[in-house]
């Protein structure tokens, strides 16, 4: 079992930044791929970024690619996302995940735990 705990999201206008923190527990963190997704008000859940166990290899979404950054302190057992140039349609729930494979996925489906979800508000 792996438990996962976001921290960071907040309210920001358009144009700020935001980092979020997910901080993980349990079985060996750094064997992992991590990934954050999120989830606004009436649409699925969608990836946003994802990162290898080492953190040589990343992934993002279209519309975040050149604004957001993930990144990992294998360390502290702690994924981080750089959320800069926030946008309006940013503002959802976001989502800490882990999947116990060395290949980087987009799919939802694919990872095994989850944390409980940080609110990020992104105001005009």
């Amino acid at each position: 079992q792996v438990q996962l705990v976001e921290s960071g999201g907040g309210s920001v206008q358009a144009g700020g930044s935001l980092r979020l923190s997910c901080t993980a527990s349990g079985r060996t963190f750094s064997r992992n791929i991590m990934g954050w997704f999120r989830q606004a008000p009436g649409k699925e859940r969608e990836f946003v970024a994802g990162i290898t166990w080492s953190g040589g290899s990343t992934s993002y979404a279209d519309s975040v690619k050149g604004r957001f950054t993930i990144s990992r302190d294998n360390a502290k057992n702690t994924v981080y996302l750089q959320m800069n140039n926030l946008k309006p349609e940013d503002t959802a729930v976001y989502y800490c995940a882990a999947r116990g494979s060395l290949w980087l996925s987009p799919s939802a489906y694919e990872y095994d735990y989850w944390g409980q979800g940080t609110q990020v508000t992104v105001s005009s």
